[in-house]
């Protein structure tokens, strides 16, 4: 067996209803909004039920374009830009953050922006991505999404 080799799950939850995963993305930085990606569309592959619960900053992360046609997600802070570090990694063979969008929607990630979240930064719901399907709400709904899981914070 190779370091890299998938563990065998263990025997007492082969065959149990798999518990739901709670990704909360508080950052505005790229980095951690697209590892939320990663970890969502990571689970929903393992058919877990996942919510991506976006809040404060990390409610950038899934912004309508730009005026100038480029993704509202490449306001997202890093040192270099966004698209920039998102051009790398795509050239690396990591999917970047448009692919992870995708795959998320495709694999029934639940995406709920915080209402909260969306007035800590003056963030109007009609500035969001509508072509996610995600949905505004509070924490409430999080948690009651969310219970007896796992809770994942970036």
């Amino acid at each position: 067996m190779s370091l890299f080799d998938p563990l065998p799950l263990p025997p007492e939850i082969v065959g149990r209803e798999p518990a739901p995963i709670g990704i909360l993305l508080i950052s505005g930085t790229y980095e951690r909004a697209h590892y939320a990606l990663v970890l969502a569309t990571a689970a929903a592959a393992t058919a877990r039920p996942v919510v991506l619960f976006a809040t404060n900053a990390g409610v950038r992360a899934f912004l309508a374009a730009r005026q100038d046609g480029s993704p509202g997600w490449t306001t997202l802070a890093h040192y270099g830009g966004a698209a920039k570090r998102d051009e790398e990694l795509r050239g690396r063979g990591v999917a970047g953050f448009d692919e992870l969008l995708a795959s998320a929607k495709e694999l029934g990630v639940r995406l709920i922006v915080c209402e909260a979240g969306l007035k800590a930064e003056g963030i109007a719901p009609e500035m969001l991505d509508d072509t996610l399907e995600g949905e505004v709400a509070g924490v409430v709904t999080f948690l009651a999404e969310t219970e007896g899981g796992q809770l994942i914070t970036l």
